[in-house]
């Protein structure tokens, strides 16, 4: 009898220590879950941090400089108050407008290509390809453009600056659009082909409607990235401060602008730069936007 209370005994004093670790040992995950939770949510606010300081400075540099000037007239000669700098969001809608006609179409296509119809060997080839391309310093690809272009034609222009920016978003439209046809599941692929559409049926009217929000969104980065470069069109469209001429023709722009005005001494000119980095970034802002209700309107 006592041999069997022991035993109970034993079995109890087990069960209980068992217990206590088990409880321990959750309690000690979920320590560590809310640590690194508190961990990553401050990694993410150091992370916007820099984004809403470099907005809320833009904004408070930039906001007293907006008027109904700033849109409808030209930059001002040095040292004169006044002004606008309308030529110059003129010929930065031109430009970039130019490298989306070239990159978007090419970029889109190459990338249905490489995800739908290349061997893999190729693909991977290509891929690479793009990332190196990605890479590229933007005052490499403004002197390749100057080399091809503005020498060829002995003349600057707002058409050189467009192919410029093109070459910089052509590896952003490839990659972005390449990964959105990866992410739609084969399946949906393969009930198209079984009830009877083509393979280039399934990619026109299955894969590339599916995959379209994402692709947008590439294309709403490269137009953003396009959009603030600078040294590429100091090479090619070089800067006037009159309206654009045409396309064959020197044509200013919004970042080179703000490239001169930013270093000169008089402030007029100065506060122009400020409005003119404002205005740049409220360009990339509503187009990201007018993206959003697109691919909402798509989706839904």
């Amino acid at each position: 009898m006592s041999n069997r209370f022991e035993e109970q005994q034993e079995q109890f004093t087990a069960s209980t220590t068992s217990g206590g670790l088990t409880r321990n040992y959750q309690s000690g995950r979920s320590v560590f879950g809310l640590a690194m939770t508190i961990i990553s949510g401050a990694c993410l606010l150091v992370t916007l941090l820099p984004l809403f300081a470099v907005m809320i400075y833009v904004l408070i540099k930039g906001f007293s400089r907006l008027n109904l000037d700033l849109f409808t007239q030209l930059p001002p000669a040095a040292g004169t108050e006044g002004g606008g700098i309308a030529n110059a969001i003129l010929g930065t809608l031109m430009m970039v407008g130019i490298g989306a006609a070239i990159s978007v179409p090419i970029g889109v296509l190459g990338a249905v290509y490489l995800s739908e119809f290349s061997s893999p060997k190729v693909a991977r080839w290509i891929r690479f390809a793009t990332n190196v391309l990605s890479g590229v310093p933007s005052i490499i690809v403004g002197i390749f453009a100057y080399g091809i272009i503005v020498l060829t034609t002995k003349q600057f222009s707002a058409f050189a600056g467009g192919v410029a920016l093109a070459v910089l978003m052509l590896p952003i439209v490839v990659r972005t659009t390449d990964e959105s046809l990866q992410i739609v599941p084969p399946e949906i692929r393969w009930a198209s082909v079984g009830v009877g559409a083509s393979e280039y049926q399934t990619v026109l009217r299955v894969v590339l409607p599916a995959a379209l929000p994402a692709i947008l969104t590439g294309v709403t980065l490269a137009v953003a990235r396009a959009a603030g470069e600078t040294a590429p069109l100091i090479f090619t469209a070089l800067f006037t401060f009159f309206w654009p001429q045409g396309i064959f023709e020197p044509a200013p722009s919004l970042a080179v602008l703000v490239y001169n005005f930013a270093t000169t001494p008089y402030e007029s000119q100065q506060e122009l730069a400020w409005a003119a980095s404002l205005i740049l970034v409220l360009l990339v802002l509503i187009t990201s936007i007018l993206t959003r209700l697109a691919t909402r309107k798509s989706i839904y």
